[in-house]
């Protein structure tokens, strides 16, 4: 495998999860988060985007790094950091707001809804990131 096919692999390897989250993340806004079973389900939704995009960012870093594009490699770590700080915060928010609208406070559900939003728009400043860098990633001839 070339240095150029790694990268292009690489990148796709990081588009496929964030566009299956860009696509998955609305279908919640459908439903309640009053509903238990749903708030788990989008948390683990959550907790699978986060993982994936943190091994997809490690391959994608280690891809551009072998391809002696070190600027690039540090902007997809920059994804993959961010991937683990977000993930351990927003499911301890998450969490936090679950307990807190079980334990009866009406306000929880709109604030699970509001980390739902902040989620999605980050994801979607990610993947415009992410695709409007394509080309600078691409081999100059």
């Amino acid at each position: 495998m070339t240095p150029d096919q790694a990268v292009l692999f690489s990148t796709i390897i990081l588009l496929v999860p964030m566009g299956y989250f860009l696509l998955a993340a609305p279908a919640f806004l459908l439903v309640k988060l009053d509903v238990p079973p749903v708030t788990r389900l989008l948390r683990g939704m959550f907790n699978a985007y986060f993982l994936v995009l943190t091994v997809s960012g490690v391959i994608g870093t280690l891809a551009f790094a072998a391809a002696g594009r070190p600027a690039v490699a540090l902007g997809i770590a920059l994804i993959a950091a961010f991937a683990v700080l977000a993930r351990r915060w927003f499911l301890r928010r998450l969490d936090a707001e679950a307990n807190a609208r079980d334990l009866g406070d009406p306000t929880a559900v709109r604030r699970l809804r509001r980390l739902h939003w902040g989620g999605m728009l980050c994801n979607a400043v990610q993947v415009f990131v992410l695709v409007g860098g394509i080309p600078y990633m691409a081999p100059l001839p």
